[in-house]
């Protein structure tokens, strides 16, 4: 269990931060980034949470709590045998409930012809917000694991919380039926 008696530790002072394994990075490396954007997209899962319905609110919480773990490993560079028996690591398990909420969702969403604007509710539309920005923590996990050795499974559930994000949207939308959709050309 995480105990944080004291917020600040002047640790960061010099541009530069520690990993879970204790090693010292400086604040913009590529990990850092992977695990602070996907902090931005739980800060705003927490924007939509506050417009959500109960069965949309009970899989945001469940997926807050998947994004600390995501950011657990992506903090955790992977090497150090004995470390790694004891990382926090996201499984396939998590990837495939994200799954089973997507096509329950989906099932009772009618088709789309056309793309969908972020907005309709203020739910859908932070929860497109926050589509946007896994989207952008999912690029930012590719490109490190072109560099360092990253948990595939990490980008499976970036890749699958964006797709999560975007039906969700769509079912707090009144079923689909609040959409904005976008009408090409439609302001020539």
């Amino acid at each position: 269990m995480v105990k944080l008696n004291r917020i600040y530790t002047r640790g960061g002072d010099r541009g530069e931060t520690s990993l879970t394994d204790g090693s010292r990075v400086p604040k913009d490396a590529a990990r850092v980034t992977a695990y602070g954007t996907v902090d931005e997209a739980n800060a705003a899962i927490g924007l939509a949470r506050l417009h959500a319905p109960a069965d949309a609110d009970a899989m945001l919480a469940r997926i807050q709590n998947d994004l600390f773990d995501l950011g657990a490993d992506l903090s955790t560079p992977e090497g150090d045998s004995k470390r790694q028996a004891s990382a926090l690591r996201i499984v396939a398990a998590q990837v495939a409930r994200l799954e089973a909420e997507i096509d329950a969702m989906n099932d009772d969403l009618t088709p789309l012809d056309s793309f969908v604007l972020p907005g309709g509710s203020p739910c859908a539309a932070y929860l497109h917000l926050a589509r946007t920005i896994a989207r952008r923590a999912e690029r930012v996990a590719v490109t490190l694991s072109a560099s360092e050795p990253i948990n595939p499974e990490a980008i499976k559930y970036l890749n699958r919380l964006s797709d999560h994000l975007f039906v969700l949207a769509r079912h707090v939308n009144d079923q689909g039926a609040a959409d904005v959709l976008w009408r090409p050309g439609a302001n020539r």
